[in-house]
């Protein structure tokens, strides 16, 4: 009898982090709104969506 092997889980191959290129609101309460990249399945506060924008030198939905 051999030993079973654990479920491989998928591993993201990408070595250049997601740049969230698209996002859609997934959630918003009084303080704040979230988003979630379609692309890698992140979820976070627009705040540090639009902080990331800044980082980078763009503005935030120059893209659209």
């Amino acid at each position: 009898m051999t030993p079973s092997q654990p479920p491989q889980t998928p591993q993201k191959t990408s070595r250049e982090p997601c740049k969230h290129p698209r996002v859609e609101i997934v959630s918003r309460d009084e303080d704040a709104e979230y988003v979630e990249c379609k692309e890698c399945g992140d979820v976070f506060e627009s705040s540090e969506f639009k902080d990331m924008a800044i980082e980078e030198g763009k503005n935030p939905g120059d893209e659209l």
